[in-house]
């Protein structure tokens, strides 16, 4: 019997929940998710859990926030003035945006926070922090492009 290995295309039908329960994401109903092993085209975690497995092969798994998205990370939260922001925008908690590093490295950033004239941006994925949910089902596996 065949098992998935790095360097091959892998489709793979998940269902991901968090630890309450919560669904936030499902190819039911959609094509499988496409990948190549070992090319980091999706979390570390799910990746692992993907690698031996074998077509037609189901199982359930829990991926710890480190092999997810990362731990929460404080230092990605900051409080800007309202005055940084473009003077047109309506800016609602939950929103996302797009601003820059120092760098000029492009970052996405969502409204955490609004006091006053005061806004707190949080750089940190949404699920950062998060252990991750998902019972699997391999569908195929193909020789890698």
């Amino acid at each position: 019997m065949s098992v998935a290995k790095p360097g091959q295309r892998v489709k793979v039908h998940y269902t991901g929940t968090y630890d309450d329960g919560e669904q936030f994401d499902s190819s039911q109903g959609k094509d499988p998710l496409e990948f190549t092993l070992g090319a980091s085209q999706v979390i570390p975690g799910f990746e692992k859990a993907v690698s031996g497995m074998a077509v037609d092969e189901k199982k359930d798994i829990r991926i710890e926030a480190a092999d997810a998205y990362g731990e929460y990370d404080e230092e990605q939260r900051a409080a800007v003035d309202r005055s940084m922001l473009p003077a047109d925008l309506d800016v609602e908690v939950g929103m996302q945006l797009q601003a820059q590093t120092q760098e000029g490295v492009p970052l996405v950033v969502t409204v955490a926070a609004i006091d006053g004239d005061q806004i707190t941006l949080d750089g940190n994925h949404p699920m950062a922090g998060k252990a991750l949910n998902f019972s699997l089902h391999l569908v195929e596996i193909a020789d890698g492009e």
